[in-house]
């Protein structure tokens, strides 16, 4: 370290370069580095989909899931295989081990589903193959509400969707709400009768004239000229004068024998923003996109675009992540510079104001090189980093404190400014090396910590050792050169001096104060360590018995008061589509009365694949109004089941906002077996049963089959073949 230290003070004016680059790039760095709410961990999960629509669960069990299970169980790598089988889809969860790479696993699984795709039915939709990201989620949902007709919303909102996607921290937009556009045709049985057409052959026409045809090329000696044969329907007219039969001379067209109109597909889902009809945007960025600059650029073209929608239109933000940020970058500000400040004042009532200023120098010097260290290894600015700083800032002038206390001594002694440091440096450079590693040795352990939950806290311990390095540098190298340009003496008074010659010669009774009595203590727990030892163990474990006692538990993330809030509303029977949106309208009805809230945005959930309970028929997101003009979101939350309790037929399950990773529910209970004749699901109610015995369960929910009603009909296959007719006629 003598060596290091020489080196620095023969170097002085490149040193001084070296910190002022440090600063100015570490500011940069802090203006540039992409900036998001949670960290970008890889979660292992991949989510496979088939949508059939009608299917039974049983046989979509026999000719979706066995299929696709059978390929994908044999993946490497996969730490557990989840499926299920439902009305009209299938789906298959993968759960991979962490630390894996996301991008293979992900390879896999869609090699696997191409792999069964053939063993499918004919009438299965194409597997959807979906990887579960963090960075995935939506950051920014943009509703788009009002008295307009349900055609204009979804026109602008395909329109914004276009535009937005084409930003350059975007991924992808998703719009809720909406409905696909398409072209209906009603067919009247008695024209058909009257013309001897059926409706199959209408069927087929259809799709024979839909068609692109590339009929291959043509090689002659001018060339090769490419043959195709261009039969897309791509508006009404096209339908309205397409041929369906020749009579002689006379052509019957679809004009003749059908009515088109323009219409939508019959509804999946509803969404509303705080009562009125909805259409939502939901705003993804890229990995590694600036999460604030994204909103900002987001906002401006919405801004930009409103200007030419009718009035009527009103816009809501939901949810944006940017805001969080922005107080936590404010609150990292206000931290440092408090800091700063504190540490400046004590400094300045000890050592004096030239010292405190470099003192406090070391602060935002180790602050900004751990954040140029983040930047370069290609890390975002998150709420753990942000924390880790924030937890950091205690510890990052120990060192300097001692190196500027001894140099003011030795000046005080009468040594030059430049001498009195670069001794102080070299006296104290390996106790502070082995300080700052005692307190690194706590977080390296962190590193290897495995899991979802190692990958999103360790930007904790990277950040912690990066900016505790940077404060030894700034400590052994940084502060004393320019304490040796700008260090004066004087900084210690006289009666400081007499006390640490004191000190140093063994007279400790000669030192009053507060350190004489300090010191008089410490005689005393000297003179009986095997007090002093009991004394120590019976504190520690009076504190261990304390906690037991009175504390409050032990919890993975602190509970916080929330931003958002979540209402899933669960149902069962054979509910159409309208029958579920109307109790979730009583639901929203009954949660708009509330003050506290800002927005309510409510989606009613239809059939088909999805990561949501069977039973949940809708979800209401709740944005809560700033938590100083509210009452707390416990109490909110209270009120909400108090209101909704007497709404017959439904379950509701209040989810407040969690801090961390996804952590699910506290306890998952798994019955497993072959359930030939019903024993499973006699087995988990059961289970219901106890839990409902014991008592202290809120929430709870199983994955049984929902009882419900449907229809079979039975075909005499030699009957229906007498009138020329068979099973896929009927259907």
């Amino acid at each position: 370290m003598n060596a290091i230290v020489d080196a620095a003070f023969s170097r002085t004016r490149t040193v001084v370069m070296l910190l002022v680059l440090v600063l100015v790039v570490g500011a940069v760095s802090y203006v540039s580095i992409p900036k998001e709410s949670s960290p970008d961990v890889p979660i292992p999960i991949v989510y496979v989909s088939v949508a059939y629509e009608g299917i039974a669960p049983e046989d979509a069990e026999r000719l979706l899931l066995r299929p696709l299970e059978s390929e994908l169980q044999s993946i490497e790598g996969l730490d557990e295989l989840s499926a299920t089988a439902a009305e009209g889809y299938a789906s298959v969860q993968l759960e991979f081990e962490a630390g894996g790479d996301p991008d293979e696993a992900l390879d896999a699984v869609r090699e696997a589903v191409d792999r069964a795709r053939p063993e499918l039915p004919a009438g299965a939709e194409e597997p959807i193959v979906q990887e579960v990201n963090v960075a995935l989620f939506p950051i920014l949902t943009i509703v788009l509400s009002g008295p307009l007709p349900e055609r204009a919303l979804v026109s602008i909102a395909n329109d914004l969707q276009d535009r937005i996607e084409g930003l350059a921290g975007v991924l992808e937009v998703d719009i809720g709400g909406d409905r696909e556009e398409l072209l209906e045709i009603l067919i009247d049985p008695v024209t058909l009768e009257t013309y001897g057409l059926s409706f199959e052959g209408l069927v087929q026409q259809i799709q024979r004239n839909n068609r692109l045809i590339a009929a291959g090329a043509l090689e002659t000696s001018a060339g090769r000229i490419v043959l195709k044969v261009p039969g897309v329907i791509e508006d009404i007219d096209d339908v309205l004068s397409l041929p369906v039969k020749v009579v002689g001379d006379t052509v019957v067209t679809f004009a003749d024998v059908a009515v088109p109109r323009r219409t939508f597909r019959d509804p999946q889902g509803f969404a509303r923003i705080d009562g009125q009809a909805a259409v939502a945007l939901e705003v993804k960025k890229r990995i590694g996109a600036n999460i604030i600059e994204t909103v900002e650029e987001v906002r401006a073209l919405v801004a930009e675009r409103r200007e030419g929608w009718p009035a009527a239109l009103s816009v809501s933000y939901l949810q944006d992540e940017s805001e969080q940020i922005r107080t936590m970058l404010g609150d990292l500000q206000n931290n440092v510079l408090s800091a700063i400040v504190i540490v400046m004042i004590v400094i300045i009532a000890t050592l004096g104001l030239r010292t405190a200023v470099l003192v406090g120098l070391s602060i935002p010097g180790a602050f900004l090189a751990g954040i140029v260290a983040i930047y370069f290894l290609g890390y975002t600015l998150n709420i753990v980093v942000l924390f880790s700083l924030i937890l950091v800032v205690g510890m990052l002038v120990d060192g300097a404190i001692v190196t500027t206390e001894l140099a003011d001594r030795r000046m005080a002694e009468g040594a030059p400014p430049r001498e009195a440091y670069a001794d102080a440096a070299k006296r104290m450079a390996w106790p502070i090396v082995s300080a700052t590693a005692t307190t690194l040795a706590v977080f390296v352990p962190l590193l290897f910590w495995g899991g979802v939950v190692g990958e999103f806290m360790k930007f904790l311990p990277i950040t912690v050792i990066l900016t505790l390095a940077a404060s030894l540098a700034m400590a052994l190298v940084f502060i004393p050169v320019l304490g040796g340009l700008f260090g004066r003496p004087g900084a210690q008074s006289a009666r400081q001096l007499a006390a640490l010659r004191a000190a140093e010669g063994g007279r400790l009774d000669e030192i009053g104060g507060a350190t004489g009595a300090y010191l008089r203590a410490l005689r005393v727990a000297v003179h009986r360590p095997a007090l002093t030892l009991l004394t120590a163990f019976a504190l520690l474990l009076g504190a261990v018995a304390a906690y037991g006692a009175f504390g409050r538990g032990v919890e993975f993330f602190p509970s916080v008061e929330p931003d958002f809030a979540q209402i899933q509303v669960q149902a069962r029977g054979n509910l159409s589509i309208w029958e579920k949106d109307a109790l979730v309208r009583r639901v929203e009805e009954r949660v708009l009365e509330l003050p506290a809230l800002e927005h309510v945005y409510a989606r009613t959930i239809g059939a088909g694949g999805r990561q949501l309970a069977e039973d949940v028929i809708g979800v209401i997101q709740l944005d809560l109004r700033d938590w100083d003009v509210r009452p707390p979101a416990a109490e909110i939350l209270a009120d909400i089941r108090e209101r909704t309790a007497d709404i017959p037929g439904i379950r509701l399950e209040v989810r407040e906002q969690e801090g961390g990773p996804a952590q699910g529910k506290p306890v998952e209970l798994r019955v497993t077996g072959r359930d030939g004749d019903g024993r499973l699901a006699a087995a988990v109610e059961v289970v219901r049963e106890e839990m409902e015995r014991l008592g202290g369960f809120v929430d709870v929910a199983d994955t049984r089959p929902l009882p419900g009603v449907e229809w079979e009909l039975a075909v005499d296959r030699t009957q229906a073949a007498r009138y020329g007719a068979d099973v896929t006629l009927l259907g």
